[in-house]
């Protein structure tokens, strides 16, 4: 028996400073947005930052806060209840969740509890949420509505302004 070298040993790979989380139910139709976005994302091949992560969060809840562990700032995409026009766009800053006491989410789990619950776990990274309004996030199937898939390209912009 040998010891293994620091040259050979099996390297874990760095947290990336960003996180771009997309999360989403793809089988509701438009409150799968973030999904969607994230995952057009990385299909694009667009650059962006090297230390910037893009994850598909699906619907996970608690699940994430190990994956959101150690970064200095987390971006959530997600479709946004709000009284605006399909396809809006919005981008605040979480703490703005916990002042009005606004579960933005269309998830049974709460961002603002995710957000909650990094910071009670000792972390804390600036986290924004870049929100798109759905049109129909109740019907089921695979896909966006015109209004809210025509919003991508300008939620992409979005996203890049939030991660510099």
């Amino acid at each position: 028996m040998h010891a293994v070298s620091s040259e050979s040993e099996a390297r874990v790979p760095a947290v990336k400073d960003v996180l771009v989380l997309g999360i989403g139910n793809i089988l509701r139709m438009d409150d799968g947005v973030g999904v969607h976005l994230v995952n057009h994302i990385i299909e694009s091949g667009r650059a962006f930052p090297e230390n910037v992560e893009f994850v598909d969060g699906g619907t996970s809840g608690y699940d994430l806060l190990p994956l959101m562990s150690g970064r200095r700032k987390i971006i959530i995409v997600d479709a946004l209840k709000a009284d605006d026009a399909p396809g809006s766009i919005y981008r605040f800053p979480a703490d703005h969740l916990a002042a009005n006491n606004y579960v933005y989410s269309l998830h049974d789990m709460g961002v603002k509890r995710l957000v909650d619950m990094l910071k009670l776990m000792g972390e804390n990274p600036a986290v924004e949420i870049i929100g798109i309004v759905p049109k129909d996030y109740t019907s089921f199937g695979i896909g966006m509505t015109d209004s809210v898939r025509e919003s991508i390209p300008r939620a992409v912009e979005e996203i890049l302004r939030a991660v510099m």
